[in-house]
């Protein structure tokens, strides 16, 4: 494995073996088109925000008992009154003020398993990834879910064993009792899992996401090889909902592999729709909708076509689980393509790619050699797999990142939306929200039962730093102008993309988060929100700048909610 999710680096503030959501993207030729979206010059639609989770806190929660991680991914699920955030490798709760009512908690303790890392003995926990939660009105429960690695012993060696736990709350409070339900996905026919034949004899159920329809809940995996190579198709799970949110000991699951070559579409990241308020599609037996793209399987990395998914008779998970039945179909839309390039940022204080550049200050206190990186370092944008999908006003909605033509002739990223009658596979809406001077990324969209709804992303090019925006998003306008939730206050500074880090990546997120609670979309994206120089950086306690950062991160969340 390569690249830098949840753990790399030595051991020490960083973990032993990265685990990537990796992509199978081939093509960086495509070009959308022109940004032409508009700034708002004021947000009026803000009813108001907060900084939610950060480096700092995922790296000194537990008693430091931590490792450094970047990017954070984003897990946001609202109801009840209440905010639920978690990102890798944390969580907080907060009430609809955006007062902290639990955390942050590390995620090896919510689940029940000892610290990621012990640092007063060396030994390691399981590794935790990909948090993302849900919370269902029809049910009143809170569901969390996470990508959990077994360690052989308390060893920092991966076991090749891996499970999706699911968190289920007892109640619509989710600061009251929770349990967790194991899910194994290394889908090699041991603990009751089929056998895909993974090289190497052990499938990753990477990039775990979370649906749901009446009846049932629905978890999307990107299947992998653990310790080899090759992509095996994504995994789609139909668990009773009814069993989960009873904390049932019994609990039926159905298991559709979206790898069987009898299946006519290609299969990767493949979301799952969440649906507010309790507002379900009733037909066919109860049905679930699902999203996915495939530009990332042309050579071209351009593709006018997504794919529609639905699980069908999901009355029966109960009774015949057997009896329920996948089908999907394409749906023609705008074209899209896998964005091409990084995303440039503003200049600004760098104090960890500073320290590499200045003579003795790595080696003395980062233990690594000097390196000069270029400054501002650029930071990734995502490819082209689908990001949130919403079931909303009977229709589905849905986002994914595309490559566009910026103002100077570059190329950028922007945001494809689409809305999207499920029963006929037509086009409500869908068009594609850019700028000319910035990039867009890591859109995702929430919706009321009304309608309407937002998509929330992060802004940086040369003029911004990472910074939190939102627009606007109907049926029948598409996507409003870009609003900014809040503006970074200076540059990403994290050790993804140092070779003696990080790997050869610059990271900057995996998805986004938003969720709709009555009339209010609440919405969190990865920013920016601090900077320090190099002497502050070098100041004790070394190189938090005063409680706001990481030796090897800086990055923040903004939390906000937007009135409808």
């Amino acid at each position: 494995m390569s690249g830098g999710d949840a753990d790399s680096g030595d051991g020490n503030d960083l973990g032993d073996k990265p685990v990537t959501n990796r992509s199978i993207a081939h093509g960086r030729a495509g070009v959308n088109r022109m940004g032409n979206a508009k700034r708002a010059k004021s947000s009026p639609e803000l009813l108001g925000g907060f900084d939610g989770l950060n480096f700092h806190d995922q790296r000194y929660s537990n008693n430091g008992n931590q490792f450094s991680v970047e990017p954070p991914d984003q897990g946001l699920c609202a109801g009840n009154g209440f905010v639920l955030e978690s990102v890798n490798d944390v969580l907080a709760i907060y009430d609809s003020s955006g007062h902290q009512l639990v955390g942050p908690v590390d995620l090896n303790t919510f689940y029940g398993y000892p610290a990621a890392i012990n640092r007063s003995n060396g030994q390691y926990g399981p590794s935790i990834t990909d948090p993302s939660c849900y919370y269902d009105a029809s049910t009143k429960r809170w569901f969390q879910v996470v990508l959990t690695l077994d360690r052989i012993g308390t060893t920092s060696a991966l076991a090749g064993t891996n499970h999706l736990d699911i968190a289920v709350s007892q109640t619509a409070d989710p600061t009251g009792a929770w349990i967790v339900y194991q899910l194994p996905v290394q889908n090699n026919g041991t603990q009751g899992t089929p056998d895909h034949q993974c090289d190497l004899g052990f499938c990753l159920g990477d990039y775990p996401h979370i649906g749901a329809d009446a009846n049932a809940i629905f978890l999307t995996t990107n299947e992998f090889s653990f310790f080899g190579d090759g992509f095996y198709g994504s995994q789609i799970y139909a668990i009773s909902k009814k069993a989960l949110a009873s904390w049932s000991a019994a609990v039926n699951v159905v298991l559709f592999n979206g790898g069987d070559p009898s299946i006519p579409a290609p299969a990767f990241t493949v979301w799952p729709a969440v649906s507010s308020g309790g507002q379900y599609a009733g037909a066919h037996g109860g049905t679930e909708y699902l999203l996915s793209s495939d530009a990332v399987f042309y050579d071209s990395g351009v593709s006018s076509t997504i794919w529609l998914w639905a699980v069908s008779n999901t009355q029966a998970i109960d009774s015949a689980p057997g009896t329920l039945a996948l089908s999907v179909s394409s749906v023609g839309v705008q074209q899209y393509a896998v964005p091409s390039s990084l995303a440039h940022q503003k200049p600004g204080s760098t104090p960890l790619r500073d320290c590499f550049a200045v003579p003795g200050c790595a080696p003395n206190y980062l233990g690594y050699p000097n390196h000069v990186y270029p400054a501002p370092r650029d930071l990734a944008v995502n490819d082209s797999r689908m990001q949130q999908v919403s079931y909303a006003n009977g229709k589905l909605w849905g986002t994914l990142d595309t490559d566009v033509l910026l103002g100077d002739g570059s190329h950028g990223s922007g945001i494809n939306f689409f809305v999207i009658n499920p029963n006929s596979g037509g086009l409500f809406a869908n068009g594609t929200l850019s700028l000319p001077d910035a990039n867009l990324t890591y859109g995702s969209a929430a919706v009321t039962q009304s309608g309407r709804g937002v998509i929330a992303f992060t802004v940086v090019g040369p003029n911004d730093y990472p910074s939190a925006g939102y627009a606007s998003f109907d049926a029948k306008i598409g996507a409003g102008d870009v609003h900014l939730a809040a503006a970074g206050a200076g540059p990403w500074d994290g050790f993804t993309g140092i070779p003696y880090l990080g790997g050869d990546r610059p990271r900057w997120g995996d998805y986004g988060a938003a969720s709709a609670d009555g009339n209010t979309i609440w919405i969190a994206s990865e920013y920016i929100a601090q900077t320090c120089t190099l002497a502050q950086y070098l100041t004790a306690p070394l190189f938090q700048c005063g409680g706001t950062r990481g030796a090897l991160g800086n990055w923040a969340t903004r939390v906000s909610a937007i009135g409808l």
